[in-house]
């Protein structure tokens, strides 16, 4: 397994990481869709991810109200606390009242501690903002992860669904009194989703932040089950109706980027799936994927996609499916590349 440094961290990171909001949605309508792992099943999945070389779990508090969090405790527990890296978010409202939600010292300060018990460790190794609060000043959310981090409770800080802007301003206060920088941004990423390239990416270029890249199958429409003539399954999120389907996606566009998928698929032997992992490792800023799976198969398969790596003429291939118009300013200033060259294609 790849390992990566993470951001302008020191930490390195598999470039898979795995997801667990499948894990203890049993008791929860709308994350029992996405899946509803128990303890046994969640160690099965965790040591199939240790023997792949994929240490690095990520999960959240607001997932099942805390019960991923307590379940993926439960599943590391039989390996050393320094073999694994856990990631855990804040932000989301996790209760009533009008404190129980954002990224305030109360709220940051009374989830921390949540997570650490829920978890059963003494530390978080990277802790996320999980979205901007607009309402909480950017110095209070620094200064309480600030003092999280000097506690030893947090090793790093991470942020999740920021604009440029939001997250420039918080290098920038980070900067300005010496708090901890933000070395990763969990973001939306995949080839019907590159919204992330037009700021994000280059950003995390000049910044030094790196992706931790979710829903990289574009809310699972690149799983090979879609595709023309054949609409999503019921056994699917998208197949069953409502719920969080993501933006909404052109079907032309989508069935024009599951054939580019195909043609690259059949040229290399891999699934749809791990071709469109795999593009998304090509690309500058990418730390690592946060791959889910419902049971051990699904999980295996995802592994895979770090066994190969693409071709410049396969990611070229993929890159010109999947093309989009660009919103103002961005169409304007490739106009003017000469001065405002945008991010390179892929890794090389």
């Amino acid at each position: 397994m790849e390992f990566r440094q993470l951001g302008k961290s020191g930490l390195q990171v598999p470039v898979l990481c795995y997801g667990t909001g499948t894990f203890g949605g049993a008791n929860h309508e709308f994350f029992k869709r996405w899946g509803a792992s128990d303890v046994a099943d969640a160690r099965d999945l965790v040591d199939t991810c240790m023997e792949a070389g994929v240490n690095f779990f990520d999960t959240a508090d607001v997932y099942s109200n805390g019960a991923s969090e307590e379940v993926l405790g439960e599943a590391i527990a039989h390996l050393p606390r320094e073999s694994v890296l856990l990631s855990t978010k804040t932000t989301f409202r996790f209760g009533p009242g009008p404190n129980n939600v954002g990224s305030s010292r109360l709220h940051i300060t009374q989830q921390v501690e949540g997570s650490l018990k829920r978890l059963k460790t003494d530390y978080i190794d990277v802790y996320h903002m999980h979205a901007f609060d607009a309402l909480t000043p950017i110095e209070e959310t620094l200064n309480t992860l600030d003092t999280l981090v000097r506690a030893g409770k947090v090793r790093y800080i991470a942020c999740s669904n920021f604009s440029g802007w939001h997250l420039q301003r918080s290098l920038d206060i980070s900067e300005r009194y010496d708090y901890p920088r933000y070395v990763a941004h969990q973001a939306y990423y995949s080839l019907i989703g590159r919204d992330y390239e037009w700021e994000l990416m280059p950003l995390g270029l000049a910044e030094g932040v790196g992706c931790l890249v979710w829903s990289p199958l574009g809310w699972g429409r690149l799983t090979g089950r879609i595709r023309r003539g054949q609409p999503a399954p019921k056994d699917t999120r998208i197949g069953q109706g409502g719920g969080e389907a993501g933006p909404e996606v052109d079907d032309e566009y989508l069935y024009r980027v599951v054939d580019a998928l195909d043609k690259v698929a059949a040229e290399t032997g891999k699934t749809v799936p791990q071709i469109a992992l795999n593009w998304l490792l090509q690309k500058p800023t990418i730390s690592s994927l946060v791959i889910g799976a419902r049971n051990k198969e699904q999980l295996k398969a995802n592994l895979a996609a770090a066994d190969f790596r693409l071709t410049r003429e396969q990611v070229q291939v993929l890159d010109a499916a999947s093309e989009r118009p660009v919103p103002y300013p961005y169409w304007h200033q490739r106009q003017f590349q000469e001065r405002n060259p945008i991010p390179p294609a892929v890794r090389w």
